[in-house]
């Protein structure tokens, strides 16, 4: 992902690339890495100045919280795809974001087609009250369920209010009916082949409705990244999930 927002950013006429930050990278040198001259290559917090609107964060689920709140306390607005933070998390970076009347936002999905997705969900979670989401992703995803189908159930749980009720005389022995939240069944799938997938199955009398959404290509993300640049420039607060900007 970080290489294909490089790409965006370098094919864009109103974006620069001013700086990249790697704690595991050895070098410095922004030849190392195919960058221009004038990048900068960080590799500690302590080294960072720089003069940048926008900090966008392709990470992993143990970086993703500190370095957006470096980025929002240097005042730097935080565009962030990585998922696995807690919800406690995201609130404190919420605050402290909305307290600085900083502008940013936290996107488990930035794919238009996977936000499209999560808001007709919303609307099917009005007429039924049962629903099972399956997420399928890459062999190399660390954090299971995904940020998206996390999202999603937290969606249906809003719209709903209340717990959705399974069978409770229902005997898993082996943990075949997935995660739960708050009634809400989740399995995650993780094989190679996938790049990020999503299903949200919903069950009613005598009918089901599923909604799915796939992902061939991960620059397919690079229009909703492109897309959250531009509206947190507008923005004095951090927005969780491209579905509240689109």
């Amino acid at each position: 992902m970080g290489q294909k927002v490089l790409a965006m950013i370098n094919g864009e006429n109103d974006l620069q690339l001013v700086a990249v930050f790697n704690p595991v990278a050895k070098s410095q040198d922004p030849a190392d890495y195919d960058l221009d001259s004038s990048v900068k290559v960080y590799n500690d917090y302590s080294q960072i100045d720089v003069d940048a609107d926008i900090w966008i964060d392709f990470s992993i689920p143990s970086a993703v919280f500190d370095n957006t709140k470096f980025a929002i306390e240097h005042n730097i607005k935080p565009v962030i795809g990585t998922s696995g933070m807690s919800e406690d998390q995201i609130a404190e970076l919420k605050k402290l974001a909305d307290d600085k009347k900083l502008g940013g936002i936290i996107a488990s999905n930035f794919g238009v087609s996977a936000v499209l997705m999560m808001k007709f969900a919303q609307v099917a979670a009005k007429y039924f009250d049962h629903s099972e989401i399956l997420e399928f992703h890459h062999e190399d995803k660390l954090d299971a369920p995904s940020g998206t189908a996390m999202n999603t159930a937290k969606l249906i749980h809003d719209v709903q209010q209340k717990d959705q009720v399974n069978n409770k005389n229902e005997q898993d022995k082996i943990g075949a009916r997935g995660g739960d939240y708050h009634g809400i069944k989740i399995h995650a799938v993780r094989l190679p082949g996938f790049v990020a997938d999503e299903e949200v199955v919903f069950g009613g009398q005598g009918e089901t409705l599923t909604i799915k959404q796939s992902t061939t290509d991960r620059n397919s993300f690079m229009k909703g990244v492109r897309i959250a640049i531009t509206e947190v420039m507008k923005r004095d607060e951090l927005v969780v999930g491209l579905e509240k900007i689109i």
